[in-house]
């Protein structure tokens, strides 16, 4: 089987922009030659990997799997050529929502001091456990369990969960909150942080919506509109004037978690996260 890189790149480029216009202007080819290299790739596999249609493309199920793969690999010789022409690349750590709250900092400075020949960069990403699966990042910090086989997980620690809401709000003269208190309310979930949606028992959970990133879900806060429930790593990481953040009395902690892939993307990663569980052993008497 005669596959190049440059099917992989068509096959990445054409899931990516979701036609074959945008995919081929991504890469700065005509569209009739990336089509014949979507149609060689298809050939040589033996099997359709796009559905077309009039108006757009789609992966078929075999497709988003070589797609996920394809940026693993491309990515990869990517890294291997800048290292080759450049040196070790720094390791990519990345985080959705709040990384470690106040940890973060402490963490990445003792990193910088013990290890300073192999620089840390932190990424946020609406997704990171996609950027994980496609080598964008090394390692992310998660909120949210993983049932992909091919990654590992280490639980670090739990934090408890808050209540968010604006500074002009009724309940903020409470020393804690309870679900009861927000069901009758309307709730913003953030497409980046996935942890809320179920805290309520089904039939009781309240009227929600939904804002793409942690700024507009603070000002929807702020302006009174709805209120929030967070992990407490937000309000260290994401505080607002007009938005107060109060203990939810009733709710379960969340699980804060390192997720790398189960053959590391740099060599580093084992040592970060034996970094990581010094930090937050030293952090946390009895661990």
């Amino acid at each position: 089987m005669n596959v190049e890189l440059r099917h992989l790149r068509a096959l990445a480029a054409i899931g990516d922009e979701g036609t074959i216009t945008g995919a081929a202007a991504a890469l700065h080819i005509s569209q009739p030659a990336l089509s014949r290299t979507l149609e060689q790739l298809e050939n040589r596999l033996g099997t359709r990997l796009v559905e077309r249609t009039t108006r757009r493309l789609s992966l078929t199920d075999a497709g988003r799997l070589l797609h996920e793969r394809a940026h693993l690999i491309l990515k990869h010789l990517d890294d291997a050529l800048s290292e080759a022409q450049a040196g070790p690349r720094p390791l990519r750590i990345g985080f959705a929502w709040a990384a470690l709250g106040d940890r973060t900092v402490p963490l990445l400075r003792a990193w910088r001091d013990q290890h300073p020949d192999i620089p840390v960069r932190v990424h946020r990403r609406d997704d990171p456990e996609a950027a994980l699966r496609r080598g964008e990042i090394d390692a992310v910090f998660l909120r949210t369990p993983t049932a992909d086989a091919e990654l590992m997980t280490e639980e670090l620690y739990q934090e408890r969960r808050l209540a968010a809401v604006s500074d002009s709000d009724p309940l903020v003269g409470r020393s804690v909150v309870r679900l009861a208190d927000l069901a009758d309310r309307l709730v913003v979930l953030c497409a980046t942080a996935a942890s809320t949606a179920d805290l309520w028992p089904r039939g009781q959970r309240p009227a929600t919506i939904e804002v793409a990133n942690v700024d507009e879900w603070l000002t929807t806060i702020a302006t009174g509109e709805a209120v929030g429930a967070t992990a407490e790593a937000t309000e260290h990481s994401h505080p607002h004037p007009g938005v107060r953040y109060l203990p939810l009395a009733d709710s379960a902690p969340v699980t804060v978690r390192l997720v790398w892939p189960r053959t590391p993307t740099h060599p580093a990663t084992r040592t970060f996260l034996k970094h990581v569980r010094r930090m937050i052993g030293a952090a946390e008497p009895g661990l």
